[in-house]
């Protein structure tokens, strides 16, 4: 009788053992956010071929697969986050360039840039990340300086925003500007007869036409020092706001050689070369590259006075700002976009330049649609023009730090009552139930922990204001979490494959030191990521 007892006990356990399915990774002891319609809560995901078999409890999950085992140790895992708006290439270019951000003066500018200069004896100086705003002095600089320091190599340094940028006397030569030139959508700025060096907006390309192009080694250096950068700020897909189609077969071969394992939305920026080859070819989807739609600029931005406004600035009297393009470029590229079936993405910061390309996209839309356009940035919008992003579908893609970077000096710029309809994260997520978050790097920080905190919270990392910044417009933290994942895959078109933890989308997930749903708010900036996942591959551990 106990020899049976035995046997059959045996029997049991063998036959368990050998009915548990095969998975190639498991986590478990986890709080898992699942992130899926009901925002549910799991212990455990089960992954095979880079895809999610089943979430569950830990005891289920363990019973039911074998494969390896990841014990999360209690830790808290999301779906890789998504950035909704970055400049990837640019920010791995930049890695390559003189870093500027942070700098508190012109002084401090001039003394990186003789070092930079010495580690790096030839060629152009190129910088980025500079900010007058941070500056004591709260004005544009002069190149006489740089002049002086640099008079025989070219130089030119990109304020932190991208719209403007300062460059030497021999940068200006090469380009050929002269004093009171007149560039359509940009400014060559002019005092006295001589040239500052100061170039907004679209006269920035008169000289960064005359820089050498990136050889293909260069240009691959930055796509990989890039993806480090992500894979530790947790970050699985980036969307990279304008690029050429020049950029598409490096990143085809890195990807394919699996030395690029981050997912790319690629936006192509508005120009004829790029509309013909999307035009021609067609979409291109893969597993980790999606290329189908295009990146347009109607203004610039507002740090620099570049946002094109209603009224005049409240702190430069009769000073609006200025389009980029005419306003008949933009219902030209629009109907082009639409006749053929691509999405169609505009940078809109003033509230002008937001009324325009909403009426704009509203004569092609016709209405309620699921073409998934968007706003990117819908930085100031006049509060007679939300509704209009709810009538005809229109997704605002935001970037939650700009609010905490700007709200020193947004008042200034906009007046009292203007403001209120800028950085209206929760009037704008109202229109249609969702939006897209983003960081916008390098213009901002590349850490989503930043986007999620100045969502929320809406504070910089000092705790100011006190209160918080017009908390009006502040939005939860399911919402917070949902824009940086499922919301912002489906601002792709991606939300069947991710940004979510479910059955039968890609394993993509982050582990964080903390649970930033629960935890203190003044601390949800400090979290950590301890592990990247992509395709059930770790990426990066901390």
């Amino acid at each position: 009788m106990i020899r049976n007892f035995f046997l059959l006990a045996i029997s049991v356990l063998f036959f368990s053992c050998n009915s548990q399915k095969q998975a190639d990774l498991i986590v478990h002891n986890a709080v898992v956010y699942t992130v899926d319609e009901k925002f549910s809560v799991a212990e455990a995901i089960a992954i095979q071929d880079g895809k999610i078999l089943e979430t569950g409890s830990s005891e289920d999950i363990l019973k039911k697969y074998k494969g390896e085992i990841l014990d999360a140790g209690g830790k808290a895992v999301y779906p890789g986050f998504i950035d909704g708006h970055s400049h990837f290439y640019g920010y791995g270019e930049g890695l390559q360039q003189a870093d500027l951000v942070g700098t508190k003066s012109w002084e401090e500018i001039l003394e990186k840039l003789q070092q930079f200069g010495k580690e790096n004896p030839e060629g152009w100086i190129i910088g980025r990340g500079w900010d007058q705003n941070d500056w004591a002095i709260k004005e544009f600089p002069d190149n006489i300086m740089l002049n002086e320091l640099f008079p025989n190599r070219p130089v030119i340094l990109t304020r932190i925003d991208g719209h403007a940028a300062i460059a030497n006397k021999t940068a200006l030569d090469l380009a050929g500007l002269k004093p009171g030139q007149k560039i359509s959508g940009g400014e060559v700025e002019t005092i006295n007869g001589t040239l500052t060096g100061i170039l907004v907006d679209n006269a920035q390309g008169a000289v960064y036409s005359k820089i050498p192009d990136q050889t293909e080694g260069q240009i691959k250096e930055s796509l990989l020092d890039a993806q480090k950068n992500c894979f530790a700020a947790g970050l699985t897909t980036v969307t990279d706001c304008g690029i050429s189609h020049h950029l598409i077969p490096v990143i085809t071969e890195l990807q394919e050689s699996n030395k690029l394992k981050i997912r790319i939305y690629g936006m192509l920026h508005d120009d004829k070369e790029n509309y013909d080859f999307l035009f021609k070819n067609g979409a291109i989807k893969t597993d980790r590259l999606n290329v189908r739609s295009f990146k347009v600029y109607m203004d610039g931005a507002l740090g620099s006075r570049g946002a094109c406004l209603l009224e005049p600035y409240s702190d430069k009297p009769g000073y609006s700002g200025f389009l980029l393009s005419d306003k008949k470029h933009f219902a030209e590229v629009a109907q082009k976009i639409a006749d053929a079936g691509f999405q169609m993405n505009t940078h809109a910061i003033g509230d002008s330049a937001n009324r325009e390309i909403l009426n704009v996209y509203a004569k092609v839309l016709k209405g309620k649609n699921d073409f998934r356009w968007r706003i990117e940035h819908a930085q100031v919008v006049n509060q007679a023009d939300f509704k209009l992003f709810a009538e005809n579908n229109i997704i605002p893609s935001i970037q939650s730090t700009h609010a905490t970077s700007d709200m020193y000096w947004a008042a200034n710029r906009l007046g009292a009552e203007r403001v209120k309809g800028a950085y209206a994260f929760k009037q704008l997520l109202d229109q249609n139930g969702w939006l897209v978050l983003g960081t916008d790097f390098p213009v901002e920080n590349i850490n989503p922990m930043y986007t999620f905190y100045a969502a929320v919270v809406r504070k910089d990392m000092k705790g100011y204001p006190a209160g918080g910044y017009q908390m009006e417009n502040a939005i939860s933290r399911e919402e917070a979490l949902r824009g940086m994942t499922i919301w912002a895959a489906k601002g792709q078109f991606e939300e069947k494959e991710k940004g979510s933890l479910e059955a039968g989308k890609f394993a993509d997930f982050v582990i964080l030191d903390q649970d930033i749903m629960k935890a203190d708010a003044e601390q949800l900036f400090k979290a950590q990521v301890l592990k990247t996942y992509i395709n059930g591959e770790n990426v990066y551990s901390k």
